[in-house]
């Protein structure tokens, strides 16, 4: 039951607040919450030169305090409310304590699921959930209802709560790190997989399922959730649902229910509640994945969207940054960025968009998962380069299975790029998708494949 944000603001007025992390949900919070009349104290593991002096300068317009350096939760005691950026887990010693001292911990994300006025859709998976938020959004927007991003992706929307009114839409890619802690379930659910991930934050794979089973977990029976049947993890989900359950598949065949009340392929065609939406030709963006993550968000946003609109989204959506996207052809060399892959099943999909082999660019951050599965693809890829923390995982994963695809392996990211165009033939594709997150030499993945894409404009400037 949402409660009215009213007494959010009469509750939190004069009490001592403190922002944990300055990540992006964080800096318009802040200033959100000093609107609201809070004492706020902003919390930060990196040192205080790290950050610009506007920076600096615009918190001391505010009156916040600093605690900075590695030692920063040390001081965490004595606060009415702790928010956290959700990378930070909540059941650290120093939170342990704070919440024996009275301290309400909590996050940009669970105060939006706890006030928001307007129906919230959620979207949580191992794969394809920007892509499934983004389809989900621009139906819902181009029906002609006020939508509202966020989560992942777009605007950190807690601080534009009193923008929003009960006939708005919300629409919010949630992580397991966002679901970890929380409360409050979306008023439409989806999950479109399940496989291994994060398991560098989650102490097990257990942990992770759980976390992601918060988005339907304190739902109701108003509620709907949207399960992908043929992953196994969540299909299996269905018996725990308080709500109504609708369900995706690529088998026709399938179970009665999914093909009266869900979504199915059946040649190369999208059904949904047994009618014929499109053939695959009809989608701009191509993958058999991408008809799954159209027919997850016709399935949240039905009866809101309209039979047309969804054929002039389909016929639209491009799909979303640094997935599988086109950036340059030098000298009939291709290049595809898809940074955001930071999942061996992430890749596999978009190595199976493909009609021909692939130069492929893995590697990265290690999320203490398999790259087993990437063998599956064994007959896709031409060359692999590897780089990162990751790329002896995957070097040693192709050597001991694999002994006819050539492996590099590189330190220097320009480096890698400009060796694998000097050593391509005529109309090959080079493809960054690195089955890695990007943290061990880049910000995030948006950093890979923009530095990616700045490397080519560079070679092609050489030309």
């Amino acid at each position: 039951m949402r409660q009215d944000f009213k007494n959010f603001k009469t509750n939190i007025k004069n009490k001592h607040v403190a922002i944990v992390g300055l990540g992006i949900s964080n800096i318009p919070l802040i200033n959100f919450l000093s609107k609201l009349g809070c004492k706020i104290t902003l919390f930060d593991r990196k040192e205080i030169e790290n950050f610009s002096n506007s920076e600096i300068k615009s918190f001391n317009k505010l009156n916040i305090k600093f605690v900075f350096g590695k030692n920063y939760l040390n001081y965490i005691n004595n606060f009415d409310y702790i928010f956290k950026t959700p990378s930070i887990r909540s059941d650290i010693l120093e939170f342990e304590n704070a919440r024996k001292n009275g301290s309400i911990i909590t996050s940009e994300i669970e105060e939006l699921l706890r006030y928001c006025p307007s129906k919230i859709y959620g979207i949580t998976g191992s794969d394809g959930k920007t892509t499934t938020t983004s389809i989900l959004y621009n139906l819902l927007k181009n029906s002609g209802h006020k939508t509202w991003i966020g989560g992942n992706i777009g605007f950190p929307l807690f601080s534009k709560i009193e923008e929003m009114h009960e006939e708005d839409k919300v629409v919010l890619e949630l992580s397991s790190f966002q679901l970890m802690n929380v409360t409050l379930s979306p008023d439409v659910s989806i999950i479109t997989n399940i496989s291994p991930n994060h398991l560098d934050y989650h102490k097990d794979m257990d942990e992770y399922i759980n976390c992601k089973k918060n988005i339907f977990k304190f739902q109701n029976d108003n509620s709907i959730t949207i399960l992908n049947r043929d992953c196994s993890i969540t299909n299996s989900f269905e018996k725990e649902l308080n709500g109504r359950c609708r369900k995706f598949s690529l088998d026709h065949t399938c179970d009665e229910d999914v093909i009266k009340n869900g979504a199915y392929l059946k040649n190369d065609e999208l059904y949904v509640l047994n009618q014929r939406i499109f053939h695959k030709d009809d989608l701009k963006i191509k993958g058999v994945h991408n008809m799954l993550n159209f027919a997850a968000a016709i399935l949240a946003t039905i009866p809101d969207t309209s039979y047309s609109t969804i054929k002039n989204i389909a016929k639209e959506f491009s799909g979303v940054k640094h997935r599988n996207e086109f950036v340059d052809t030098i000298n009939n060399i291709h290049f595809y960025n898809d940074s955001i892959a930071s999942t061996p099943t992430r890749t596999l999909a978009t190595l199976s968009c493909f009609d021909k082999k692939i130069i492929l660019i893995a590697g990265g951050y290690d999320k203490n998962i398999s790259y087993a599965p990437l063998l599956n693809a064994h007959d896709k890829i031409k060359k692999l380069y590897l780089i990162g923390a990751t790329k002896q995982k995957i070097h040693d994963i192709f050597r001991k299975y694999s002994s006819d695809i050539e492996i590099l392996t590189f330190d220097n990211f320009n480096k890698l790029v400009i060796h694998a165009y000097k050593n391509a033939e005529e109309n090959d594709i080079i493809l960054l998708s690195p089955a890695s997150a990007s943290f061990d030499m880049f910000k995030n993945f948006e950093d890979r494949g923009d530095k990616f894409k700045k490397i080519i404009q560079t070679i092609k400037a050489s030309k």
